[in-house]
């Protein structure tokens, strides 16, 4: 969760367990950026948001992720893995850093991890982005994009999010071995 707020060699402030997190972190967002199914579904939101079609995608996933029975065969599991990732990240609070640190009560008193599960929650996420971006002007047509290429863009996450888990459980297993 705070790799995205740690820079460079900002890593080494950390326990042995976080670095592995954080590199782990890098090594999945660098897998999915040279994935065949992050090319197909950026393709999507390119012609209108051009750069900033991988942070769309990324959100895009959150919802099919949420959504995905293979993962959370209904609201209560999904309910249930987003409390314990909370209550995790509130067990090592100490660890957040100043900026993640002051936006995880708001991500936990409005439940951002569960809410991905719906178009609401998109919305809002996409409207984050917009926020803290610099050249997206608006986040409507990114919205229309999703709802308009939803069903076109399902099948394509089903294999990716196999084919990530299984980077995963190998990278994760390469870094605790090093």
């Amino acid at each position: 969760m705070i790799s995205d707020y740690v820079k460079g060699k900002q890593k080494f402030n950390y326990p042995v367990s976080i670095q592995h997190g954080i590199m782990l972190h890098r090594a999945i967002d660098a897998f999915t950026d040279s994935h065949d199914t992050t090319r197909h579904i950026k393709k999507y939101f390119q012609p209108r948001y051009r750069l900033y079609a991988g942070a769309f995608t990324d959100i895009v996933y959150d919802y099919f992720l949420a959504n995905d029975p293979a993962y959370f065969p209904n609201e209560e599991q999904l309910m249930k893995f987003t409390e314990r990732c909370y209550s995790l990240l509130q067990q090592e609070q100490a660890w957040l850093g100043p900026v993640f640190g002051k936006m995880f009560p708001y991500m936990r008193s409005q439940d951002w991890m569960y809410h991905y599960r719906f178009h609401s929650g998109i919305k809002k996420s996409f409207e984050g982005l917009r926020r803290r971006a610099l050249y997206i002007p608006e986040t409507e047509s990114a919205m229309e994009i999703f709802r308009t290429h939803e069903s076109d863009m399902l099948p394509y996450c089903h294999d990716f999010f196999e084919s990530v888990k299984k980077f995963s459980i190998h990278t994760l297993s390469q870094l605790e071995q090093s």
